[in-house]
This record gives C-alpha cells, sequence and structure tokens, in this order.
C-alpha cells in the first residue's frame, strides 16, 4: 500500500466510525415514527416474506447518515485541513455524489409513503441520472472481455443543444449503468439483510481496490467508507427477524452511491459488475424470463434467486448467508483479477447463473408439486404413524 493510502486510513476509519454511530443512533428514530410518516410494509401478497406490518423507513437512516457525516467531514477538512489528500476529489463530483443520494432518498421516500406507481419510479431513476450526467459524472470507456485496450465511448456521438455539448454516447452508457443498478438492487431486496450486506460487500471492496490502485484515489475510499458505516449501523436492525426495511429510499440512495463510486475510477465498473454479480444477473434472467412469458420487466413474482433458495428449504438466515458467501468470492476474485479477467469471468457467471436458476426453479416447482399431491392424497382426520 502507498504512502498516500497510509496517510488516508485514519480519515477513512474516521468516516466509517461516524456514518456507523449516526445510522445506529438515527435507524431507531425512523422505526419510531413510521407510522407518522406512514412508511410502512404490509404482507399483502405472497411475494412477502415476513408476516407483521414492518416499517420501511431505514433507508432515511442510511442517506442521512451519509450526507451528514460526510458534509460535516468536509466542512470541518475546509477549516483546518487535516487531511489534504481528499482534495484531490473534483468538487462537481462530490456535489453529483452526495446531492443524488439525498434526492434519492427523497424520491424513493414518496414511494414508501405513497406507493408509486412503476412508471413514476423509472422516471425518478432518471432524474438521479440526469443529476450525475450534469455534474461531470460519465463512463467514459468500458472494458474489452476480449482485449487489453477498452472501448471508448466519449466522442462517438457529439451533439449541440443550446450552446451545449452532449456527448450521447457517454450520456447513454452512464444512464444505462445508473438506471441498472438501481433496478438491480431494488430486485435484490427481497430478504431481510439481502440488500444491506450485498452492498456492504461490494462498496468494501471498492473502497479496497481505491486505495491498491495506480493513481491511488483515498478521496473515493472515504466516500466508501461513508457508505459502508451507514449500512453497518443499519444492519443489526435490518438483519432476520427484521426491525425495519432499507424501504425504495434506500434502493435509491445506494444504488446511486454505488453507481457513481464504481464510476469514479479506473476500471471500477468491470469490479463492480463482478462483485454485485448475484443481483446483476439476478435482474438479467428475471427480465429475460418476464419478457419471453409476455409479462412486464417489473411485473411482481417470487421467481428470484433468494425466492428459489427459500423454495428449497433453506432458512430464512441461510438463503442470506448463502448468498453473503457467493459476493464475497466475488469480491475477492475482483481484487486478484485484471480487469480484463473481471469482467470474463462475469460473462461466464452470466452464462452459469442463467443455468443455476433454471435448475432452481425446476426444483422448487418439483417440490412444490410432490407437497400439493402429497396434501391432496392425505386422508381427513388421519396422523402421522405412531412413533414417528
Amino acid at each position: 500500500m502507498s504512502q498516500a493510502a497510509l496517510d488516508a486510513l485514519p480519515v477513512i476509519f474516521a468516516a466509517l466510525a461516524g456514518a456507523a454511530l449516526v445510522s445506529l443512533l438515527l435507524t431507531p428514530l425512523t422505526i419510531r415514527y413510521a407510522s407518522r410518516l406512514g412508511a410502512i410494509d404490509e404482507p399483502n401478497d405472497d411475494r412477502r416474506v415476513h408476516e407483521r406490518p414492518i416499517p420501511r423507513t431505514g433507508g432515511i437512516a442510511v442517506a442521512a447518515s451519509f450526507v451528514i457525516v460526510g458534509l460535516t467531514g468536509l466542512a470541518i477538512n475546509a477549516v483546518f485541513h487535516f487531511a489534504p489528500p481528499l482534495r484531490a476529489v473534483r468538487t462537481p463530483e462530490l456535489v453529483a455524489l452526495f446531492l443524488g443520494v439525498g434526492l434519492g432518498g427523497l424520491i424513493g421516500f414518496a414511494d414508501d409513503r405513497f406507493q408509486l406507481r412503476a412508471r413514476w419510479q423509472f422516471i425518478g431513476q432518471f432524474v438521479l441520472a440526469g443529476v450525475a450526467l450534469a455534474l461531470g459524472i460519465g463512463i467514459e470507456r468500458l472494458p474489452n472481455p476480449f482485449g487489453d485496450a477498452s472501448f471508448d465511448v466519449v466522442g462517438s456521438l457529439v451533439v449541440d443543444v443550446a450552446g451545449y455539448a452532449i456527448d450521447i454516447g457517454v450520456a447513454a452508457v452512464t444512464t444505462i449503468w445508473i438506471v441498472g443498478m438501481l433496478n438491480s438492487v431494488n430486485f435484490v431486496d427481497g430478504l431481510d439483510g439481502l440488500l444491506g450486506g450485498i452492498a456492504l460487500i461490494a462498496v468494501t471492496t471498492l473502497g479496497v481496490i481505491s486505495l491498491l490502485s495506480e493513481p491511488v484515489q483515498p478521496a473515493v475510499a472515504v466516500m466508501c467508507a461513508l457508505l459502508a458505516g451507514a449500512l453497518l449501523g443499519f444492519l443489526p436492525y435490518n438483519f432476520h427477524p427484521a426491525r425495519v426495511f432499507i424501504g425504495t429510499s434506500g434502493v435509491f440512495a445506494v444504488g446511486y452511491a454505488l453507481a457513481v463510486l464504481s464510476v469514479l475510477g479506473t476500471a471500477k465498473v468491470a469490479l463492480a459488475l463482478l462483485v454485485l454479480g448475484v443481483p446483476i444477473i439476478d435482474t438479467f434472467w428475471i427480465i429475460i424470463r418476464r419478457v419471453s412469458a409476455r409479462r412486464s420487466p417489473f411485473s411482481a413474482d417470487r421467481g428470484h434467486f433468494h425466492h428459489r433458495l427459500l423454495d428449497l428449504g433453506l432458512s430464512h438466515r441461510q438463503a442470506v448467508l448463502l448468498i453473503y458467501l457467493i459476493c464475497s468470492v466475488l469480491a475477492v476474485l475482483s481484487l486478484i483479477l485484471p480487469g480484463r479477467g473481471q469482467i470474463t469471468t462475469f460473462l461466464l457467471i452470466v452464462l452459469g447463473g442463467g443455468v443455476v436458476l433454471y435448475l432452481l426453479t425446476r426444483r422448487a416447482r418439483e417440490a412444490l408439486d410432490r407437497a400439493s399431491y402429497d396434501e391432496s392424497q392425505a386422508v381427513p382426520g388421519e396422523g402421522p404413524p405412531e412413533g414417528t
């Protein structure tokens, strides 16, 4: 690890601890006032795995902790200059990150409160992508799985709009990335602690690679530590049995932060693809399955990877911990593989993931069919044989 990375470690740990403490204190407050805010998740359909009303306000605490601690730290640093490496990040990028996380939390809370239709959520996702683009966040290169040279996106198609030069290629790829990340994060939010844990693994990996890459990016590592801390303070209240859900406010805030942090730096998009392989692959194959069945890709069902694990007989905690393990293995691979290897591995996992999801779906359907048959053959009033 370079000297610049070592110099940033005290600030990184301070950001982690500060965000975790604030999140740990704010989360129970959001639980207390969830009824007044009108953000309660009712178990009103067969997709829900909880049996009682649960507050959907955890995302407010996560987003607020990230923004409050981050802006407070930047203000203190501007006066006392205790962390010179943090000045390496551009101001518009910081504005894009904090403004987007805060706005994402507000847009998501509107859904938690008013149960917005999917079209309005989709519009909100494009608004967040527009905020990032307007403040200079853009994907200018794409990793190449077939060679060492990356694909240049910048300059592919530039148009003039009201005197401003807009790179259509960069805008399109960045928008797809941010909107895709938001939907992947949303789709994986189905079990207690699942989204928070996956996001924690992903952002920790992004932070580590920011310190190990050349050039070192201590400012990005600090931002990653802020998000990791906010998630750490929230997870004790969210792990099964959950006292609070992260809600759409958390989905939008966390998804946006992951998308932007993965753009800030060299080859982080490839890394994020691999680390977040489970939700991305689950999203991809779910959309393929729904479209092939002539249904809306955003229609709800119990076809997700975590639902299949439950159908196979795993407990709630076992399913979550298994997915944590898979994500951790992918995180280790992302740290030891080069950018080209990350993309190649991701593509292989996409194909393999499709096969696994198909087999899990088939096994789960067979198990449900056997259970239905056994129930239909049971004699009313007849119990199990004596001694069983």
